[in-house]
């Protein structure tokens, strides 16, 4: 099999047209329309009930901690706020939804015609247009054994419900064009925005590897306009939509491959099928899900069992004023107010730990030494334990209060170190291991004279050199006393004592 042509030819043949639906879970204490617990990674089957499970004679009724979180999510995407909007059935069947609907919203969605502008790493504004952001009741979770893992070849499938009724709020924009080549970029950067923001209002953990922000990414291709003629009147092609993608770097991988799938069958006269298709992180490919439905084919029709929602003007303007800042303009804030390097700040976003890095500053560490420990050892550690930095088992207090016992003299970098491989470890806060681990520096003077002394007895001919002039020579009695102390001496104190012993000022 010859390889699929590369995502850089097939931006240079056709002209990508995309749109991302991102599904957000919220945080509520109870799912969407009943009392069940809202929590994650709870034994399987253990959080439902006759209302999220669709049994008969069962009523719904309406979260208003979901409404309020969702209409907040609207204003933060600039939407405007349907003043009445009601649920609808989604009609269809899958074995992860047990009633055999989906309540969600079809023709009147809380939140509609709203935009967002996405700052690319190199600082350009692209401003991408929101048709909606509406309510709706998450699925369960089918769980593929045998085979790959994958729905494809499974010997048999799993299904747990507890994930059936949580709130979510599906953003979908509108066809996104004139990207070309910067295409997965771009989806990338607004993908991440959208989890920012969520996660700033604190309606959602963000959490993209537990599916509390997953992405359906639709792409299409279309022949690139003749010399005069205008591009968007190129009709657009037919468009694969790859569901549940839930990394930011799966979103541009899956991008690079459904281009580089279309553009070849483009080129040798194929149809390209609207369809459904799967994103499978091993190998970086999209595998046939099922033929792509519209909307008609869902039967959607009023909800019969639930009021419409109105949100008063009043509510809606005090959700309004209480909104946080946006993502982009704190990260410039932030840049400004830390003295951060471009490169510093994209480094942080693109790693996840820009509000790991701010909340260690506001426990009161300095900001370049908060980016210190969270992109340098402790994303070592993350990345050795294949996990997010956040999902680490040390908050940012801990890292504040390390960096301050550096910051006092009481630790040196290298017992740094070893005090935070306690807290990892679960010893406790950095503190309470560096009591427990004895690993203070050593800074008594008179301790460090009679190891200065030991070291000096031991190595005569260096004394000789340093009162000769060569003070570069100190360096080994300070290694000296640093393995006899086991790297609990202040070395700047060693050093000081090492030379007015040798008379040198």
């Amino acid at each position: 099999m010859s390889p699929q042509m590369s995502y850089a030819d097939a931006m240079d043949k056709f002209d990508p047209v995309f749109g991302i639906e991102v599904h957000v879970e919220l945080n509520t204490k109870t799912k969407m329309f009943c009392g069940c617990a809202n929590e994650f990674g709870a034994e399987p089957n253990t959080q439902v009930c006759p209302v999220c499970l669709g049994l008969p004679g069962a009523m719904p009724v309406t979260n208003q901690k979901a409404v309020e979180s969702a209409i907040r999510l609207g204003l933060a995407l600039g939407c405007q706020i349907r003043e009445s909007s009601r649920f609808a059935r989604k009609n269809y069947f899958y074995p992860d939804l047990a009633k055999d609907y989906q309540i969600s919203q079809y023709d009147e969605p809380t939140c509609y015609e709203g935009s967002l502008d996405v700052v690319l790493d190199d600082g350009t504004v692209v401003t991408i247009g929101i048709e909606r952001a509406h309510m709706e009741e998450d699925a369960g979770k089918n769980t593929h054994k045998g085979g790959t893992g994958g729905i494809q070849g499974a010997d048999y499938s799993l299904v747990d419900y507890n994930r059936g009724g949580v709130p979510l709020v599906e953003i979908v924009t509108k066809p996104i064009e004139g990207m070309g080549d910067r295409t997965a970029e771009v989806a990338r950067a607004y993908v991440a925005t959208i989890r920012d923001i969520v996660k700033g209002l604190g309606i959602s953990d963000g959490r993209m590897e537990q599916g509390s922000v997953r992405a359906d990414v639709n792409l299409s291709l279309r022949a690139k306009a003749a010399d005069g003629e205008d591009q968007s009147a190129v009709p657009f092609g037919k468009r694969s939509e790859t569901k549940n993608v839930n990394s930011l770097r799966a979103i541009e991988r899956a991008i690079h491959h459904e281009a580089g799938r279309q553009a070849e069958l483009l080129l040798a006269g194929k149809p390209v099928v609207q369809e459904t298709r799967h994103w499978q992180e091993g190998d970086g490919t999209t595998t046939p899900g099922r033929s792509k439905e519209e909307a008609e084919d869902y039967r959607y029709f009023p909800e019969p069992d639930l009021l419409p929602v109105e949100p008063s003007r009043e509510w809606i303007e005090e959700l309004r004023a209480a909104l946080p800042e946006h993502p982009s303009k704190m990260r410039a804030r932030l840049q400004q107010e830390w003295g951060f390097s471009d490169l510093e700040m994209r480094d942080a976003i693109n790693a996840d730990a820009l509000v790991l890095i701010t909340d260690t500053v506001a426990a009161g560490a300095a900001p370049q030494a908060a980016r210190k420990w969270w992109m340098g050892e402790l994303a070592r550690v993350a990345n050795e334990r294949d996990i997010a930095l956040e999902a680490l088992p040390v908050t940012p207090a801990d890292i504040a209060e390390l960096q301050s016992l550096v910051d006092s003299g009481a630790l040196n970098d290298k017992l740094a170190r070893q005090a935070l491989e306690g807290t990892l470890a679960g010893e406790g806060s950095p503190a309470a291991v560096v009591k427990a681990r004895g690993l203070e520096v050593v800074s008594d003077d008179s301790a460090l004279e009679a190891a200065v002394d030991a070291a000096l007895a031991a190595q005569p001919d260096v004394l000789a050199k340093i009162q000769d002039g060569k003070v570069q020579a100190a360096g080994a009695i300070v290694g000296a006393v640093m393995q006899a102390t086991k790297g609990q001496a202040d070395a700047g104190r060693v050093r000081e004592i090492i030379l007015k012993r040798a008379g040198v000022q």
